[in-house]
């Protein structure tokens, strides 16, 4: 029996041998020879694998042929791990390193194209290293059907309760849009005397939010598609509402004009999220009519902004200041008012899930389905249906192709994090860079087209509206300009309000100017003896080759730039007052009419937004798209019997209300025309190619005011027609399925 027991611990120490020597030869003859000589390698080491166990079964299980015991089989077993074990290899596997070895469940990395086996191998390595034309294939037609499935799946969820829910959740975001593209132009007559702002000031200040709004745009646009629409809305939302909270607080130029540039960049994301997010929950018979209902909150955050304004700005008694370095004046409690509906989108959308075609598009299957479920469970205990079951159990997702890289537990989190960070960037960079591929480069080139032409013509109007109205309001103002000449005046206090005149040549002895305020004066070529000026507010005054002799300014506002080409003999000025004032009161009229014109231009949308959304799955997006543009096109040239303040304003209510169809039904366009991993890239740079036509429409056409009124209306019905042409050459995409 011991020589029994020497002779199979013996044989087995041989097979294991013969084992070591086999796989030592598959990996060297690999090395050398190639998969060629690698295939023929396995074919051998099977074999030699198949007689030594052959034989070494013989051997164990006894030679008078009687069938194996449980305890013998267990005892071989046991007794090879221990001499294994205790014996280490045979000297046949001398020089064999330990690591080499590869055991059964150890992970063993990404296939290489040598380590092969038969059998399997081959279609492991095909199903890993095909090319990426195969792989873009095989995704495309998971998309296909995947968006046919999902259709299925909203039907079944039906269209309640979870939808309304979501829809006054996005609609506050898209609300804190609109709110942003008002708050520097109201503003703005306020924060020019608090910060001295010149007109280039004044100028860059009204184009940092459209600046910052492209750069968001585009950045954001691009994340949603990779790291999910719920998350990148929150990140942007929460840059918008955190430096639009720091502007209210700010005193200088530079640091506002960056808080605001910043808060652009985070509200920037808000459009092409909102649109694409609210999408993917709708099925395809409410789509265009709800995406068209959601517009409506664009208007309504314009409504809030001319609201706030008028109720906040002109009370100039909400300040403090300390001192004259720190000045807190009403204009900018309505900035931090215009913050809350992004405070408020953010808190409510922490409630909201993650759109289910993110996750099925990037493979998370039962993140989508337990989403889907909660759409379904929540429409249906609304509509008073509980009982009804969630009948989907799988759902098609689309295949994966991801970069892998181990740097190891050993490596440096900020090395960790530039891989993550690189790597994004090339996924973000090569999802925009499919938008141009052949599939999409016809639609996404069309798309620019309408996009820029009707953003340059409604920026550029609606901004040039008012613009004209002011420059009727001043002409009119000038038109009462009253004019004295050669006069005389000794001995007399003047301490009332003098505005909008002109003094020339006049003589003013022993004359007193007491507190009071001086709008729109102007003394030319006129003497002042021995008079007294004390706390004087001025704007828009000045001295035109005035003489003062023995002459005193006490506690006032007229500083060397408001006296031009001036002689002062004799004269003093003691405790001139400092930094930036507030306008004084005589301005309220203006502020409140420029209130009252934007909310008018904004709630003229209203009959636009509601007609669009009736009609929207009824006519379809291009019959919508291009006949608003011809009929905003037609109207702009109704814009030359503009000649009063009043037909302005009508006519400024005119073009909004019927120009905001084409913007919603553009906004479904975009939607649809893209497929869910590159909705957001898509809607995000378009949208930023948006601002940017409107950068430079709001410059073009406000360089015309008080020129000329053709060239703004010749570019406005030129651009819109353009639009309304190449908007027909796009197809169509209601009653389909969204991509």
């Amino acid at each position: 029996m011991e020589d029994d027991g020497r002779y199979r611990d013996g044989r087995s120490d041989f097979v294991r041998g013969a084992k070591d020597i086999a796989k030592v030869a598959k990996k060297q003859v690999g090395k050398k020879m190639g998969r060629g000589v690698d295939k023929m390698t396995d074919e051998y080491t099977k074999r030699s694998y198949k007689r030594f166990e052959e034989d070494d079964d013989d051997e164990d299980y006894g030679g008078g042929g009687g069938a194996p015991s449980a305890n013998n089989d267990r005892y071989y077993r046991d007794d090879s791990r221990a001499n294994g074990d205790d014996e280490g290899h045979s000297d046949s596997t001398e020089g064999h390193d330990d690591e080499d070895e590869i055991y059964e469940g150890e992970y063993q990395g990404i296939p290489r194209v040598e380590s092969g086996k038969a059998g399997g191998g081959a279609e492991v390595q095909a199903r890993q290293f095909r090319d990426l034309s195969a792989y873009e294939s095989e995704r495309r037609k998971d998309q296909k059907e995947l968006a046919e499935q999902y259709e299925t799946i909203l039907q079944e969820c039906g269209h309640g309760k979870f939808q309304w829910t979501l829809y006054f959740v996005l609609g506050l975001a898209l609300m804190a849009d609109g709110v942003e593209i008002f708050v520097v132009g109201f503003v703005l007559p306020s924060a020019e005397k608090d910060m001295c702002l010149s007109e280039p000031n004044k100028g860059m200040l009204g184009l940092i939010v459209y600046l910052g709004m492209m750069v968001g745009a585009f950045v954001w646009g691009c994340l949603a598609d990779r790291i999910g629409r719920r998350q990148t809305l929150l990140i942007s939302l929460s840059i918008n509402s955190v430096f639009a909270f720091f502007s209210s607080f700010v005193q200088g130029y530079v640091s506002f004009l960056f808080c605001r540039l910043a808060s652009g960049v985070g509200i920037g994301g808000s459009i092409p999220i909102v649109f694409s997010y609210y999408s993917e929950f709708l099925a395809q018979e409410k789509r265009g009519e709800h995406l068209s209902w959601l517009c409506m909150f664009w208007m309504i955050g314009g409504i809030y902004a001319s609201a706030m304004a008028w109720a906040i700005i002109p009370h100039y008694g909400w300040s403090f200041q300390m001192g004259s370095a720190y000045q807190f004046h009403s204009w900018r409690v309505f900035v931090i008012v215009c913050a809350l509906p992004s405070v408020a989108a953010i808190s409510a959308l922490t409630l909201m899930p993650e759109s289910p075609r993110f996750f099925l598009e990037n493979g998370k299957h039962d993140e989508a389905w337990m989403i889907l479920k909660q759409v379904h469970d929540t429409n249906m205990r609304a509509k008073g249906y509980p009982e009804r079951v969630f009948s989907v159990t799988t759902i098609k997702t689309v295949k994966q192709m991801d970069d892998l890289v181990n740097l190891g537990d050993g490596a440096a989190w900020h090395e960790k994090w530039k891989i993550k960070l690189t790597t994004l960037f090339r996924q973000v960079w090569h999802n925009f860079q499919a938008i141009f591929s052949p599939e999409y480069r016809r639609t996404t080139f069309m798309m620019m087209a309408v996009w820029f032409s009707m953003s340059f013509s409604y920026y550029g109007l609606t901004v040039w509206f008012p613009d004209m109205i002011k420059y009727l309001q001043m002409q009119d103002y000038a038109s009462r300009t009253k004019v004295f000449a050669n006069e005389k005046v000794e001995h007399v206090t003047f301490n009332f309000t003098l505005e909008n005149q002109v003094h020339r040549q006049g003589e003013y002895f022993n004359d007193k100017f007491m507190n009071l305020k001086m709008r729109s004066m102007v003394f030319e070529d006129s003497l002042f003896e021995e008079c007294y000026f004390e706390d004087i507010t001025s704007s828009n005054t000045f001295f035109k080759n005035c003489t003062f002799i023995a002459t005193l300014f006490y506690n006032t506002d007229l500083f060397k730039d408001r006296l031009v080409n001036c002689k002062l003999l004799n004269s003093t000025f003691l405790h001139n007052k400092e930094g930036c004032l507030l306008s004084d009161f005589s301005d309220e009229n203006d502020a409140y009419m420029v209130y009252f014109v934007s909310f008018l231009g904004t709630l003229a949308v209203l009959p636009g937004n509601i007609v669009s959304a009736l009609l929207m799955d009824k006519i379809g997006r291009l019959r919508m798209l291009a006949g608003s543009s011809v009929i905003s096109c037609v109207s702009c040239f109704f814009l030359s019997f503009g000649n009063s303040e009043s037909a302005m304003i009508a006519l400024l209510c005119l073009f909004g209300g019927i120009s905001i169809a084409s913007w919603n039904a553009l906004d479904v366009l975009t939607v649809e025309l893209y497929p869910s991993d590159k909705r957001t890239t898509a809607f995000g740079f378009l949208n930023a190619l948006c601002k940017l036509a409107a950068v430079l429409g709001i410059s073009i056409f406000t360089s015309f005011v008080g020129i000329t009124k053709a060239v703004p209306i010749l570019f406005a019905s030129g651009a819109l027609a353009v639009g309304s042409f190449l908007a027909l050459k796009l197809p169509e995409t209601r009653g389909q399925v969204l991509k």
